[in-house]
């Protein structure tokens, strides 16, 4: 039996903030939007087969920790793109700072934080 990743769930501050640039860079779309659990507000971004619901709470509140210290906590989301350079530029055009870039088998890779301080990784397989 065979598993298929459909979507993840997390939390944001302005999910239409974070769906407006998610939508630019990564050539994503909004597949649903609406009210959600606790009286929150969740977006639904991303192509035909897959998304992300970027869920923001009535009341937020934060841990203060490295999510790579909590368990349970959300590291980091991972985007396979089809030209790494050309999504660096237009991610850095967008404000948002490069770091820890890569080679390895069997690709390139970079990652970036966005303005909640959730950490993603763009690469691009050979």
């Amino acid at each position: 039996m065979t598993a298929t990743l459909e979507h993840a769930n997390f939390t944001v501050s302005d999910p239409h903030a974070t769906a407006a640039w998610m939508t630019k860079l990564f050539d994503w779309h909004i597949r649903w939007e609406g009210a959600a659990i606790n009286g929150g507000y969740t977006i639904h971004v991303g192509d035909k087969d897959r998304y992300l619901a970027i869920y923001s709470p009535n009341k937020a509140t934060t841990s203060g920790a490295s999510s790579y210290d909590v368990v349970g906590g959300l590291n980091h989301l991972a985007v396979v793109v089809d030209d790494l350079d050309k999504t660096e530029a237009a991610i850095k055009a967008h404000g948002f700072k490069t770091s820890n870039h890569g080679d390895y088998e069997p690709g390139r890779r970079f990652y970036f934080h966005d303005g909640d301080g959730i950490e993603y990784e763009v690469v691009q397989y050979d």
